[in-house]
């Protein structure tokens, strides 16, 4: 985690508080030392800006990482299907090779 670049987002966050680049890059920032603070913003970026692509892989795999397997694969499903509907044709390969990936461990 970068503090000095943690905080410019913070910054930038006051500024513009429904950007949801933001709250993204904040979540990743937060992804490895603070996996709740991660998921916190995960979660208010999918009921907030649930168009928001980028975010679905993400979050269902910090969920499959903290063992919340039904949880992860419910996102990942969403995920592809917002990614379906809106052309993203790169997230989608990402979101579903990352799915199948997942079932099969499962």
């Amino acid at each position: 985690m970068n503090s000095m670049r943690l905080g410019q987002l913070f910054e930038f966050l006051e500024n513009d508080p429904k950007d949801p680049f933001l709250l993204y890059a904040i979540a990743t920032e937060y992804r490895e030392q603070y996996p709740d603070k991660a998921r916190a913003y995960y979660e208010m970026l999918l009921s907030e800006h649930e168009d928001y692509v980028g975010t679905y892989y993400h979050a269902a795999k910090l969920y499959e990482e903290l063992g919340e397997e039904e949880l992860a694969k419910i996102t990942f499903e969403k995920g592809i299907d917002i990614a379906t509907r809106a052309g993203e044709a790169l997230a989608l390969r990402e979101l579903r090779s990352a799915y199948e990936e997942f079932m099969f461990e499962d």
